[in-house]
Order: C-alpha cells, then structure tokens, then sequence
C-alpha cells in the first residue's frame, strides 16, 4: 500500500507473469521490483528458458551457471549445475527441468540448448556467459575448479565461443540474466554468506551420493 499527495491511498499493480514455455510452469517467478520485471529464480539442478522480458536468476558456489540464448531472436536462458560430468544413459533421457540429470553439467547444456533450439533459436546464433565455479568448501575436492575446467572443454569441443565469464575465485555470486537482450549481471556476495552456502553445498553433495538418481534437493534460499 502505498500513499498519495492528496492523501489517497492506493496499491500498486504489479503485472501478471509473461506465460512460462512448457515444461516450465513449476518454476518459483517473482517481481524483481529494481528491475520492474518477472524473474525466474533456478536452483542447482534446474534451468529456464524463455521469449518474453523476463529475467533467470539464481545463486551460485561452486556450481556453474551458463546463460544462453539467440541473439536474434531473444530467446535464451540459464542453468543450474554442481558437478561436470554424468554418465548413466537413463539419466540422459531424461526431460524434466528438475530431472536428476541437470545436477550434472554436460546433460544441463544438452537440455538447456536443446530446448532454445526447440524453440525456434539458430545454433549459429547462440551466445554463452558463464558464471561461478568458486572454491568454497576447503579441504575437499575443488568442485569448482572441475566444473571450470568441464564448461570451457565443453564450449571448446562444441564450437562455442564465450561472450563474457566469471568464473573462480573464493567468492559466491549472484546471477541475474536477461534472455532478451542478453545482459547478465553478476554480485559477488559478501564473505558472512559463504558458511551457509558452503553448508548447503556440503549436503546437496552428501544427497547426491545417497540418492544419486533421485530428484534434487534446495540449495540455496
């Protein structure tokens, strides 16, 4: 609610969400008000892709996120990954956004590019960011490191060129894309965040050993 000069009051309205693709009606959206738009907010294991003036956000630690779409025709989005590589066939297969695949990094840029050329989008007109990849659980394997190494021998393999990266670092980051026209920005959030993001990386690691072909568990709130 909000108040007028003359002492009225009135609330304002806030736009319905752009309708989502299929296969992504699940996804949590919200009104990102700085940016006065709708925004997809992904977590590890997932992606987004979308045609209409919306935003993709998520979180990252060690995960990579890739932000893809044709520069063309706008329609692109990103997603979500903590390790680099899976190998099981039927995890391949799979086609849900919240598949256990997409916790691995060569079936979330399958799924993710697939569905933007699904969608109408040119392989000759894709461009590619990428984010995060940051060390930060100490004293264990430098996921984020092998998650580096993965999408930039990925990109390489397909013949991809990078528009713009960050990636490494000790730091946790904020990723904020707009599929439309391509901009992505990115906040390095600040120190006193990383024990609860190391935390939830710790144990989406322990689940992914327990129930490695079952669905995914939040990350990050």
């Amino acid at each position: 609610m909000m108040q007028g000069g003359t002492g009225t009051a009135y609330t304002r309205c806030i736009p319905s969400a752009p309708a989502a693709l299929p296969g992504f009606e699940h996804v949590n959206r919200y009104w990102d008000n700085g940016n006065q738009r709708h925004a997809a907010k992904i977590l590890p294991g997932e992606y987004y892709v979308t045609r209409q003036d919306e935003l993709v956000a998520t979180v990252l630690g060690s995960c990579i996120s890739a932000c893809v779409r044709d520069r063309v025709l706008g329609i692109g989005g990103m997603n979500h990954f903590m390790l680099p590589m899976g190998t099981d066939p039927n995890e391949r297969c799979a086609s849900t956004s919240l598949s256990a695949a997409n916790r691995y990094g060569n079936f979330a840029m399958e799924h993710l590019i697939n569905t933007i050329l699904k969608h109408g989008g040119s392989r000759r007109n894709l461009e590619v960011k990428v984010f995060g990849g940051g060390r930060m659980i100490a004293g264990m394997t430098d996921i984020g490191r092998r998650n580096i190494e993965f999408i930039r021998d990925y990109l390489s393999t397909e013949g991809f060129q990078v528009a713009a990266e960050d990636l490494g670092d000790i730091y946790p980051r904020k990723v904020l894309y707009h599929p439309l026209s391509g901009r992505a920005r990115i906040k390095r959030l600040r120190s006193l965040h990383n024990d609860t993001i190391v935390q939830r990386e710790v144990r989406y690691l322990e689940e992914i050993e327990r129930h490695p072909m079952e669905g995914e568990v939040e990350l990050f709130e």
